[in-house]
């Protein structure tokens, strides 16, 4: 009978720490509502729901999403502030909807034809201390920059001929806001800052003649070439990142091993992304040149026009400590790439 007795005590002992265990777990679930300016129709749509997707496998279910296409909840330019202050937990825009806060958020997301590609901004990122130098800005506004996903150069699209710099004068075009604008004013054009979701209605009902949205398979996704017979490929005058940003403070209370699934899923999305959208871009052009879209390649002396107004926009931009210091690092490192004089 002591046997069983003492089986039992251990049975028992052996119950209560699974329970505990249990419980332990369950305190360290992380549950995480999530906005994104993508809707579901597009490719980048469909590749959120996929991170989403992963980061729930990956944690064996303790990481549980809520997730928001199409700018759900608050507006795309909102998405930051909804969820510093509570409203949702991360942001999956980018950047440079915060310009009106600090003109630095222009360079943590794109240098507007500063890297030529995807994989040179992620080796800043990864090999040039970026996690560092965007977290000295992100945690100023109780934030967590946790990673970047970049489909590529972006192309324009235009219910207009956009065949070189001289397009541009006169032309009203939906910018996102930020350096884009002030570049584009240069160049005589009018850009006109709107938000994400109201692009169509806009170029469909004529009060812009194009748009400054996305790549050329994402713009598909959007729409935007059934109204929008002209654009540019390869592109070249944008190259967003999209963020994943968190709340500072549900960033730091989730787990270790939480917080290294996030930013790996991210790194892993990135590549997948970039990767994705060259092969969906190439296909998309094949596509929409058998439609009749006038696509535009432009020749090295207009992009160097466009160049030379970007880098003149850096400088003018960079008005606070921060944009300097996270300018200077970008800077630094397309040198040592060899990609800047």
């Amino acid at each position: 009978m002591q046997k069983y007795f003492k089986s039992a005590t251990k049975l028992a002992a052996v119950g209560a720490a699974t329970l505990a265990f249990a419980v332990a777990a369950n305190a360290a679930d992380t549950k995480l509502r999530i906005q994104t300016h993508f809707s579901p129709e597009t490719l980048s749509g469909k590749m959120a729901k996929e991170f989403v997707e992963d980061i729930q496998l990956m944690s064996n279910g303790e990481i549980q999403v809520e997730l928001f296409l199409a700018s759900a909840v608050v507006k795309s330019a909102e998405t930051f502030d909804a969820a510093a202050t509570g409203i949702l937990d991360c942001d999956m825009t980018g950047g440079a909807y915060q310009t009106g806060k600090n003109p630095a958020f222009q360079f943590t997301g794109d240098l507007l034809g500063g890297y030529q590609n995807p994989y040179q901004q992620m080796a800043w990122l990864l090999h040039g201390d970026g996690y560092s130098q965007l977290n000295k800005l992100y945690n100023k506004y109780d934030m967590e920059f946790v990673g970047w996903w970049i489909p590529g150069p972006e192309s324009l699209s235009s219910t207009k001929p956009i065949r070189n710099a001289d397009d541009f004068k006169n032309w009203k075009f939906r910018s996102p806001p930020g350096m884009a604008t002030m570049i584009f004013k240069q160049l005589g054009a009018s850009p006109i800052v709107m938000d994400f979701n109201e692009i169509f209605t806009a170029l469909e009902s004529g009060i812009i003649d194009g748009a400054d949205a996305a790549n050329l398979t994402n713009n598909v996704g959007l729409g935007l070439y059934d109204i929008a017979e002209h654009t540019n490929y390869p592109g070249f005058h944008s190259m967003p990142a999209d963020h994943l940003a968190c709340n500072k403070a549900v960033w730091d209370k989730m787990p270790a091993h939480h917080q290294a699934i996030m930013k790996n899923a991210m790194q892993a999305l990135a590549l997948k992304n970039a990767t994705a959208n060259e092969v969906a871009n190439a296909q998309t052009a094949k596509d929409l040149r058998a439609k009749g879209v006038n696509l535009y390649e432009w020749s090295p002396e207009d992009l160097q026009v466009y160049r030379d107004a970007v880098q003149a926009g850096w400088t003018e931009f960079a008005t606070t400590p921060e944009a300097k210091e996270l300018l200077a690092s970008h800077i630094a490192f397309l040198k040592n790439l060899g990609a800047m004089k």
